[in-house]
């Protein structure tokens, strides 16, 4: 992959980060784009992982090797304009911030390459609102216990969904003392009935998998975790802090493992609602092994009954027919019967809205 492509690849990475709320992010991968198509440092931080799928698995992965050094205190001119490491962040970003960030490239260059082999897990905790939603609709009518199997879990913290607490304006669910808060949930009303008592999720069995998982315990893991979290998205870091202080308490083991894998050894069970879900990871999954994954999901659909039903939940981003446009949706599916699309949100699942909310928009 020639240079200047990889260096389109990276701005385009810069735009969605300053769509999504990261201006820092934005000006850093807007300049490193251009060093990219310059031949400089960056550009022998991604040499040889060019071709790595999608814009972000480049600019993610050059962020995060980064943002592990300032976190660790070995970039401390860049530190001083990362607000996860205490520095002040203002606005325009200060042309000093790209020299301290370029020359902690150039003087760490190894450490960052061993970043571009690793995949952005970010886990992030955010998305579990469209999963807590779609699971409150499915259980709104018919309450049951939950077993839940995420596939693409990383370190397992989705799989804690149940002690998260969400809250929108005139609303909230989930234990009013956790540590993760997912606040501004909701634009408007959420997708499930509000209107009265929601149900309490209790999960009596979860698991995960993972081809890389985490150990979100571990000093590395942890910093693997924190180091993908934008550096100025403060609320970010701390659902992701509140996460881990939950997962020092409860065990949610993600097994390594390819999704097929894992889910053939996952059957429907009498008495709970098996559940499948998953958030932002199929476009990491080869086409092939995904249709082994559709051919496990179908199993499982053909073999529920109304005594041991299943659901696929999923929160991925989907094209819109007829346009190259993306829409990051929540769908859910019970049984045999057809994929219903409830929400949209923002790709870090906060906030989100209600899909009617866009009619004439079909997924395809």
């Amino acid at each position: 992959m020639p240079l200047p492509h990889a260096a389109a690849m990276i701005d385009q990475q810069a735009a969605a980060c300053g769509e999504l709320g990261s201006p820092l992010y934005e000006f850093l991968l807007r300049r490193a784009a251009l060093d990219v198509a310059a031949g400089g440092p960056c550009a022998a931080a991604i040499a040889g992982y060019e071709q790595a799928p999608g814009p972000d698995a480049i600019a993610l992965r050059l962020l995060g090797g980064v943002h592990a050094l300032v976190l660790t205190g070995r970039a401390p001119a860049l530190a001083a304009y990362y607000p996860s490491a205490g520095g002040e962040f203002t606005l325009p970003v200060p042309e000093a911030a790209w020299t301290a960030f370029l020359a902690t490239v150039a003087e760490h260059l190894d450490w960052v390459r061993t970043w571009l082999t690793r995949p952005p897990q970010t886990n992030e905790t955010g998305r579990a609102n469209l999963l807590i939603a779609g699971l409150l609709h499915l259980l709104a009518d018919a309450p049951h216990p939950v077993r839940l199997f995420e596939l693409g879990a990383s370190a397992g913290l989705n799989l804690l969904a149940d002690r998260f607490r969400c809250e929108w304006s005139g609303g909230a669910h989930g234990p009013a003392d956790s540590p993760v808060r997912l606040t501004d949930a909701w634009r408007r009303e959420p997708v499930f009935r509000s209107d009265r008592p929601l149900p309490a999720l209790e999960f009596t069995e979860r698991r995960g998998c993972d081809l890389t998982p985490i150990d979100p315990l571990s000093p590395e893991g942890a910093l693997a975790l924190r180091a993908y979290v934008w550096a100025d998205r403060p609320e970010r870091a701390a659902r992701l802090d509140g996460a881990l202080a939950l997962a020092a308490k409860h065990s949610a083991p993600v097994e390594r493992l390819g999704a097929a894998e894992f889910l053939r050894r996952v059957s429907v069970a009498e008495g709970t609602l098996t559940v499948v879900w998953h958030s932002v990871m199929r476009q990491y999954v080869p086409a092939d092994e995904w249709a082994l994954v559709e051919t496990e999901l179908t199993r499982l659909a053909d073999a529920a009954t109304p005594t041991a039903p299943f659901a696929h939940i999923a929160f991925e981003p989907n094209r819109v027919a007829g346009s190259d446009q993306r829409r990051f949706v929540l769908t859910v599916r019970t049984g045999t019967a057809p994929e219903q699309v409830l929400a949209e949100a923002v790709p870090h699942g906060l906030p989100a809205w209600a899909w009617s909310e866009r009619p004439g928009l079909p997924v395809g």
